[in-house]
């Protein structure tokens, strides 16, 4: 008799109603945004059902939608089935404590979302040091209102890394805290300071918005099997590869962690260890995706985010990867048309990678 097995039960997760305020800014569309903040709720292993999105002309103070607003959408999460309230926008203090008196199941917002996928993501020891060290800065800074939201969702989004233990901590707990992570990552950036010494190879580094396709672009140069996955923030930790360019020559190319708009400062901080690579390359590759319609808005993100790490007088290239699925290859200064699938452009990228670097 033939023995059926059975394979084992997918973990459900969390059912998520999405909210957001459009105060109808043309410089912040909502639309993009909020497919972002899915894609992110998708890689916490959330399931959206449903979104709703108010338009008021600015943002209210004490709700963040207004209570008449905050009554609804606690009706529609019930009605729903919904365990989580997911926000697009940031939460201030006082904001989150009040919506919690009115809608009875967690409330985490996008920053909090960002914080919950690192720290899915993390595999190093370097990486899921600098996750906490952000998490933990993070409740510091808002600490009234964001302990019940936490501690009800019970070790899920939102939670993950140091949440479970942490919840409780009071302030003088978090900064002793705080300041053994932030002395564990002064000894990482000094052994990183002297990897980097130990080698006389040039150093480029791949830059661009999350799931722009760095990874697979450093896989198609150094023909490497570095992980890939069709999520935002697949890589945390910097992956090095030695890249051969031309006759002798070889360059280190380093991938580093993908930037989304407004990425948190405190993410920011935590990862200065990781970020450093940027400062030592001698030219930044920045990967656009080409394929995707919101591409320019991706990359004056990336570009701000390269001012506020002063990188903005860094030599750099744009590299407009997945050019075999746009509709049109954008054109600017210092730029090629590339496709980590196929193989096209990866020439004329290496070539131009070679020609960027001091002789």
């Amino acid at each position: 008799m033939a023995h059926r097995t059975t394979a084992p039960a997918r973990k459900v997760g969390p059912k998520a109603l999405v909210v957001a305020v459009d105060t109808g800014d043309p410089a912040r569309p909502v639309e993009p945004e909020l497919s972002e903040l899915e894609a992110l709720a998708s890689a916490s292993g959330a399931t959206i059902v449903e979104r709703i999105v108010q338009k008021r002309a600015r943002i209210d103070p004490a709700t963040l939608v207004g209570s008449g607003k905050a009554r609804e959408i606690a009706e529609r999460a019930k009605a729903l089935g919904a365990q989580l309230v997911l926000v697009l926008n940031d939460l201030r203090p006082r904001q989150r404590k009040n919506l919690e008196k009115i809608i009875p199941v967690p409330i985490v917002d996008r920053t909090m979302l960002i914080l919950d996928v690192f720290a899915r993501h993390a595999r190093s020891r370097e990486g899921k040091l600098q996750v906490e060290l952000a998490q933990l800065r993070y409740r510091q800074s808002n600490l009234i209102g964001i302990g019940a939201d936490l501690s009800r969702l019970g070790g899920g989004i939102g939670t993950r890394g140091p949440g479970e233990t942490k919840l409780e901590v009071d302030r003088r707990r978090i900064q002793e805290r705080i300041s053994v992570l932030n002395r564990q990552l002064r000894d990482v950036r000094r052994q990183r300071a002297t990897r980097r010494g130990n080698s006389r190879e040039p150093l480029a580094a791949l830059v661009g918005y999350t799931n722009a396709g760095k990874t697979s672009l450093l896989n198609r140069l150094a023909r490497s099997q570095a992980f890939v996955a069709d999520q935002p923030f697949a890589t945390l930790d910097p992956t090095v590869r030695r890249v051969w360019i031309a006759g002798n020559r070889y360059v280190r190319v380093v991938d580093t962690v993908g930037f989304i708009t407004d990425l948190p400062k405190d993410l920011l901080a935590a990862f200065r260890a990781t970020l450093e690579e940027l400062s030592e390359a001698e030219v930044l590759v920045h990967v656009v995706d080409a394929a995707n319609p919101d591409w320019r808005r991706q990359m004056d993100a990336v570009e701000s985010t390269l001012s506020e790490l002063h990188l903005e007088t860094k030599r750099r290239l744009v590299a407009f990867n997945k050019c075999d699925r746009a509709a049109e290859i954008p054109q600017r200064s210092r730029s090629l048309a590339v496709s980590a699938a196929t193989g096209a452009g990866i020439d004329e990228l290496k070539a131009a990678i070679e020609s960027s670097m001091a002789p």
